[in-house]
């Protein structure tokens, strides 16, 4: 775990919360998000995909963005540029920003998800090696190995955090049952609050 990181938020959820620290190294996603924190974009927002041992996607859907960007071409569809690090990685309990299938990989500015995963045996890490033509350090693999996660994922999305507290909270949303298109049957419904800074 990265430690020493300058701010953390809550997720006050009806499921229970969950503090997730954001990561310094990542510093333009970090202000991004704090800053539609303050904006109210994820007030009363919703966990809406729910995909089991994969992610928890929450804030606004794919659908609703690329929409709206319809509906008015002439704007120019707005996303934020890429934050790739090779040290932070999908692991299990990181905080990520969503996105299209644009080639800067460029984020939404009001989705993001919480990966769950699953434990990677070797075999696996190695057939996704081969398949993306990149070594995965031998420290992310044994985090990958013994505490699970989506390395497929790694190098493609912007990851800004990861849960200090409250993974069996993630756990439990992660759980939930959803309909065909991974929709929770049962809203859960969340809201992010900026915890003060420790002095």
């Amino acid at each position: 775990m990265l430690s020493a990181q300058s701010t953390s938020v809550r997720f006050v959820t009806n499921k229970g919360n969950i503090t997730v620290m954001l990561y310094d190294e990542t510093p333009r996603h970090r202000d991004m998000f704090l800053k539609e924190v303050k904006k109210g974009s994820y007030k009363n927002a919703l966990f809406n995909r729910v995909i089991k041992d994969f992610v928890s996607q929450g804030g606004e859907l794919d659908d609703t963005i690329l929409n709206r960007e319809k509906r008015d071409p002439k704007k120019q569809a707005p996303r934020f540029p890429a934050e790739l690090k090779p040290n932070l990685f999908h692991k299990k309990g990181t905080l990520g920003a969503g996105r299209d299938d644009n080639p800067e990989k460029a984020s939404y500015f009001t989705q993001i998800y919480l990966v769950a995963g699953k434990k990677q045996s070797d075999a696996q890490l190695d057939a996704l090696e081969k398949k993306k033509n990149r070594k995965i350090p031998a420290a992310q693999r044994e985090v990958y190995k013994k505490t699970g996660g989506t390395p497929h994922l790694d190098g493609d999305y912007t990851i800004f955090g990861e849960i200090t507290e409250g993974m069996e909270v993630a756990d439990a949303i992660n759980s939930v049952a959803a309909d065909k298109n991974d929709v929770p049957l049962n809203p859960v419904i969340f809201n992010v609050v900026v915890l003060p800074k420790k002095r």
